[in-house]
């Protein structure tokens, strides 16, 4: 996966937006305002998504390629490697989780708009 590969998986799930709240460098994808993904920009090196802190636990011990979360809170955050051996189908899976995780979390009325531009 490369980073516009990265980009447009992202974009094309519902109500996501992306930003670079941290500084030119770091872009960072968000449903209803929440992060779920971030990646440095030049060097695509990684992907921090949140995890469930479970499932996290096992990723990190089962693979060499996911790291607790780098700068974020490493209960419920990976840095996955990119490059290092995860494939493009696990990382999307990976991407997905974390999206439906952060939407989850939201109010129900923005699951439900989000649902109703789905349809």
């Amino acid at each position: 996966m490369n980073i516009e590969d990265f980009r447009d998986y992202c974009l094309f799930k519902a109500g996501v937006t992306e930003e670079t709240p941290f500084g030119p460098e770091t872009l960072v994808f968000k449903v209803g305002g929440k992060v779920f993904a971030l990646t440095d920009i030049e060097t695509f090196g990684s992907i921090n998504l949140k995890c469930d802190p479970e499932r996290a636990q096992e990723l990190r011990e089962q693979h060499d390629y996911v790291l607790p979360g780098y700068h974020m809170n490493k209960k419920h955050w990976n840095t996955v490697l990119i490059g290092a051996g995860a494939p493009e189908r696990q990382l999307r899976e990976l991407i997905d989780h974390s999206y439906d995780l952060v939407r989850a979390s939201l109010p129900k009325k923005q699951r439900d708009e989000l649902a109703a531009t789905e349809q």
